[in-house]
């Protein structure tokens, strides 16, 4: 019962808050719109609650429950951590419209479908600290995807000479894309040191079991890196760089939760 309505609040503070920053945006500057601070106060009351409910749901007296949606709920709740912790500070309250409803969805789906799959109490601080900076990577990048693809309608909108709506609203073009990059680069240097302290620390990467998400991760590394290469050498961006952020984000989510999908949802592998 107490999960329930740890939930629901949840959920509802989540879209609240999304609506709060969504408003912002497609409402013009004649109506009025909700204040920022509010819809900030609303995202750090969700993301309290969603902390509750997550340390109910991944400790238990086995081990750490890292089940696929606790998994996914975990990746939500960092992502719009970064996210509200970058807002206070950077213009970037157009993702709240897409992150934050997200994050919501996966408290849903964490709730109704819940699973087990146990990493022991004895686990290496290896290992725990391949996982947090795997995870950390995944929501950093998983926030410039999603820049990506508002940059993106920002971009097909002012080709065709059409900056209405809440393409006004958003910050220049130039700003957008400069946002972008600072996470990539922050998400490609976290992405380098889950792949190297997974080679370094554990025995298996290749084992039948990993060899899809280690080679999934690796091309996605490289995607980012050969982007940040044409970035420093040939000044890439605008589609180029969409196209480049949106395939190496691709990969690394089939890399992250692909084969863990396949192994939990399909194959009831414990």
């Amino acid at each position: 019962m107490e999960n329930t309505l740890l939930t629901i609040v949840s959920v509802a503070l989540y879209l609240l808050s999304g609506a709060v920053f969504t408003l912002r945006l497609f409402r013009s500057e004649t109506l009025k719109r909700p204040p920022k601070s509010l819809g900030l106060i609303l995202g750090f009351a969700a993301l309290l609650l969603h902390a509750g409910l997550l340390y109910l749901s991944l400790h238990t007296m086995q081990g750490v429950n890292f089940s696929f949606f606790n998994a996914v709920s975990f990746a939500a709740w960092v992502v719009s951590l970064l996210y509200l912790l970058a807002a206070l500070s950077k213009p970037i309250e157009s993702l709240g419209m897409v992150l934050l409803p997200i994050a919501a969805m996966t408290l849903l789906l964490d709730y109704f479908f819940p699973g087990v799959r146990l990493l022991p109490p004895d686990t290496n601080w290896e290992l725990r600290a391949h996982v947090i900076s795997s995870i950390l990577a995944y929501s950093v990048l998983a926030m410039a995807a999603v820049q990506a693809v508002l940059l993106a309608i920002q971009d097909r909108h002012l080709r065709k000479h059409h900056p209405g709506g809440f393409i006004r609203a958003l910050p220049p073009l130039q700003t957008m894309e400069g946002l972008m990059f600072e996470m990539i680069t922050i998400g490609f240097i976290l992405l380098t040191l889950a792949l190297t302290s997974g080679f370094l620390f554990l025995d298996d990467m290749f084992a039948q079991h990993l060899v899809h998400k280690t080679l999934l991760s690796i091309i996605a590394w490289l995607a980012f890196a050969v982007l940040l290469w044409g970035r420093y050498r040939f000044g890439w961006r605008g589609r180029t760089a969409i196209r480049w952020t949106l395939t190496g984000f691709i990969v690394l989510a089939l890399a992250y939760f692909g084969s863990k999908a396949v192994v939990e949802l399909i194959l009831k592998r414990p």
